[in-house]
């Protein structure tokens, strides 16, 4: 416990810090860039964002010896592109709420939510561009790419009433895991970490996302709705089939599978959800998640034995209950 309440200590400065930069890069389009699309972006970048994929930025790279102040910058790069697919993922899920306020197509309109999300994109591939080199822009559009790649799959698997663990486990590595692989080892990139150092953050950063999307496809059905800012069951009234229920499949009885069959055939599933979230727990499905989100995060910290020389202990602490605390979270 003790050490979850430093994580987040030091967690909270550094999101501060990155929160600062961010305000600076909107401060210098303000003289030159419309203002109702600076005021959106104001709406959509401060509305709570934990910070987690420009914080592994900064830290990947002081773990591979650089303390540039830069860093930051270029972590503000990654948190661009994520509020980006926020703004764009909440027209595709026709969602009212983000994080517990109104998300951006609604406050502000469907075209300005595009836009907006547009000039976070653009934004954030110059910056990495300009300080990650080309290598370090070629990791970045290569997540972005799987990004988009992984939202189609999981348009499809949406249909699938069947879907099994190699498409799970194949689109989340895209929609979540490769952004924030990228930022582990574009982190490390801009830090001269070694070959082996970079590849060794960017698993870390494959598992620790796996673990991530884990995490919130429990928080879906088992988080409260005042702290995740959506209502329970959220994904399986938009039709997307997640572990615990792939897993509860797996695992229930004859009859079980048969009624989660019918219920998941359903044209309209928010009246199942109460019945599909007993079944589930009934046959230890959410347990089961819990499971493997574990093991993933066991994977991650693994990874991080290279890093042994005693000026790099502190940053792989950081990295080690940060892996943790996506176990804990609640939101």
């Amino acid at each position: 416990m003790q050490q979850m309440e430093e994580l987040r200590a030091a967690v909270k400065i550094e999101a501060a810090k990155i929160d600062g930069y961010m305000r600076q890069d909107l401060a210098a389009l303000e003289a030159a860039r419309d203002g109702l699309l600076c005021e959106v972006l104001e709406y959509g970048l401060f509305n709570g964002g934990k910070r987690i994929r420009p914080l592994l930025v900064v830290l990947a790279s002081r773990l591979c010896g650089n303390g540039d102040e830069d860093a930051y910058r270029l972590g503000c790069a990654f948190e661009y592109l994520h509020a980006a697919t926020l703004f764009h993922d909440d027209i595709i899920d026709n969602s009212t709420m983000r994080r517990g306020k109104t998300a951006v197509c609604r406050q502000y309109g469907t075209t300005q939510a595009i836009l907006a999300g547009d000039f976070l994109h653009a934004m954030s591939m110059a910056t990495v561009g300009r300080l990650a080199g080309p290598r370090g822009l070629e990791i970045f559009c290569n997540a972005t790419i799987g990004m988009v790649d992984g939202e189609f799959m999981q348009l499809r698997n949406a249909a699938k009433e069947t879907l099994g663990e190699p498409d799970y486990y194949h689109a989340i590595m895209r929609k979540t895991g490769l952004l924030i692989a990228a930022a582990c080892e574009v982190g490390a990139l801009y830090g001269g970490g070694t070959d082996a150092q970079v590849e060794a953050l960017r698993l870390y950063g494959v598992h620790l996302g796996c673990a991530f999307q884990i995490v919130d496809d429990l928080l879906d059905y088992q988080g409260d709705p005042a702290r995740t800012g959506k209502a329970v069951g959220n994904d399986l009234v938009e039709g997307k089939i997640t572990l615990p229920v792939i897993l509860a499949r797996q695992m229930a009885g004859e009859e079980d599978r048969r009624r989660l069959a019918a219920l998941l055939a359903m044209d309209v599933r928010a009246a199942a959800v109460a019945e599909v979230t007993a079944i589930v727990s009934r046959v230890g499905g959410f347990a089961a998640a819990r499971a493997r989100a574990e093991s993933e995060v066991a994977s991650a910290v693994e990874g991080l034995r290279i890093f042994d020389l005693p000026g790099q202990q502190g940053e792989r602490r950081i990295f080690e209950q940060l892996a943790r605390y996506v176990l804990a979270r609640e939101k």
